[in-house]
């Protein structure tokens, strides 16, 4: 009871507190604009941009053009090899893995400033909950966070880890004996071990929150109904809130309901080893609210015009509602002028609350593995390399619910000239493909994904189903990749 009343009343706290921001969004972008250039005036990159002669967002712009990680990757070289100040004043308390998009692994800087602000932004996502239903039951009995494993790797004097490990580190003391599973169990490299011993330790327990990504999540309801042959929600009859993040969920919400046997409370969380962006602050709106207090200065540019060579740059006081826009980060991590590759479609323009819509590119991220076209192209020229086997055209979708066995990617393959081993030419590819994203090397290892599987397109299936969409010929092409599979359900096969 006393968790309950504590809980309500530092919600409401924190609630008064953040309206400041929420009320003057602008106002408070300025602020960290403002903090970000004078902070980092000294750095190599601050240096190297004139900083110190920057006086207003349009000097910035003149001075900082949009990179991706590749246009940050000699200056993260740099800090990983020893030097300090280099993005941000000091040294990086910690850097992110995460999977590459042209070059291997990234590295992205965590340092004392943001790291706070991904504690901040969880810990306010729930007290906003609280706030906004006044339902505290979740608070007393157990959680538990779905996780990578918080065991971390030093590497000259690095220290690196998934995000979600880092994380791990900074539960809260008053969470810490709610919070499951143990750091033991947490810490299991296999996850389809990891999720067994997770089973075993929950079983008998009182969880009342369950956080995720889904695929992760449901692949541990799976598992609790083989144990007990009953639905989750009878298993935990307190279970009450579902906080998820990572993937679109729409996809696995019937899925869920149906595990659960009942429907339970949702928060949407928009994070990322950049930063913690916005969550979801009203159960009844799909939209999330754009954080102002995280130390990070948004830009915008809309997704249509992202390929011309000098895209307009808007700020957060120059955007329009129902316009796909890619999110431009500067961060108290140091990432200047980052395009993350996210796209955002803003619903409320008072408070910013959007959605995510998607990745710039055409991409893969059912289970969160971030896979993208470059990586399918590569691996197809690598296992076509020294073969006979020619393609004509392909592309790939996720099979989130297969009729039997784990879900994988689906490879829709029109063949010129076939392999005459389809088994070894399917292996090729999925081991290119685990070479080239570790997050799809993760999934396979975990037992969260099973090898890739191919179907192969009957002949001029491909120009059959541009046709049917009016894009056959001139300049239209089929995506290489999609995180759904509206176009390859449409597809003829063999």
């Amino acid at each position: 009871m006393i968790k309950k009343i504590f809980a309500k009343i530092f919600a409401n706290y924190i609630h008064k507190k953040n309206q400041k921001w929420i009320n003057n969004p602008l106002s408070a972008q300025q602020k960290t604009f403002d903090y970000l250039l004078q902070k980092a005036k000294m750095t190599d990159f601050g240096q190297d941009h004139g900083f110190h002669k920057i006086t207003d967002y349009k000097d910035f712009q003149s001075s900082v053009p949009v990179r991706d990680y590749e246009g940050h990757r000699h200056y993260v070289d740099k800090m990983l090899e020893g030097r300090t100040s280099v993005l941000w004043p000091g040294k990086p308390l910690y850097y992110a893995k995460t999977s590459g998009t042209t070059s291997g692994a990234k590295y992205i800087p965590l340092t004392k400033e943001s790291m706070h602000t991904h504690i901040t932004a969880a810990r306010d996502a729930l007290l906003n909950y609280i706030h906004e239903t006044g339902k505290t039951d979740f608070v007393n009995g157990k959680q538990i966070f779905l996780q990578g494993s918080p065991a971390l790797n030093k590497k000259d004097g690095n220290i690196i880890g998934r995000l979600s490990g880092i994380v791990a580190h900074y539960v809260p003391k008053y969470l810490q004996k709610n919070r499951m599973p143990s750091w033991a169990t947490n810490s299991i490299q296999d996850w389809e071990a990891k999720v067994d011993a997770i089973v075993a330790e929950t079983l008998q327990e009182n969880m009342s929150l369950i956080a995720g990504i889904p695929s992760w999540v449901q692949m541990y309801f799976e598992k609790l109904m083989e144990q007990t042959g009953k639905a989750v929600g009878k298993t935990f009859p307190n279970f009450s809130l579902f906080v998820y993040g990572g993937v679109n969920y729409e996809p696995y919400r019937p899925m869920f309901e149906k595990l659960i046997g009942r429907k339970v409370d949702s928060i949407e969380l928009f994070p990322a080893s950049e930063g913690f962006f916005a969550y979801q602050d009203q159960q009844k709106d799909k939209g999330l609210l754009l954080l102002m207090n995280n130390g990070i200065f948004y830009e915008f540019i809309k997704a249509d015009d992202f390929e011309e060579q000098n895209p307009k740059r808007y700020t957060l006081g120059e955007v329009a509602l129902g316009i796909n826009y890619v999110l431009i980060l500067s961060t108290t991590a140091g990432l200047w002028a980052y395009n993350i590759g996210d796209t955002v479609r803003f619903v409320s323009l008072e408070p910013y609350r959007l959605v995510v819509t998607g990745r710039i590119k055409h991409f893969i991220s059912a289970f969160g593995e971030h896979v993208i076209g470059k990586e399918v192209e590569t691996a197809m020229q690598e296992a076509c390399q020294d073969t006979q086997v020619k393609v004509k055209e392909f592309t790939v979708a996720p099979q989130i619910e297969p009729h039997e066995g784990l879900p994988y990617h689906q490879w829709f393959i029109e063949f010129e000239n076939p392999p005459q081993n389809k088994k070894d030419f399917s292996q090729k590819l999925d081991q290119s493909m685990q070479e080239q994203n570790v997050y799809y090397e993760d999934l396979l290892k975990g037992g969260v994904l099973r090898p890739l599987v191919i179907s192969c397109v009957a002949d001029g299936g491909f120009q059959q189903y541009m046709k049917s969409i009016g894009k056959l010929g001139g300049q239209n092409k089929v995506p290489r990749l999609s995180n759904d599979r509206k176009i390859v359900d449409k597809l003829p096969l063999k």
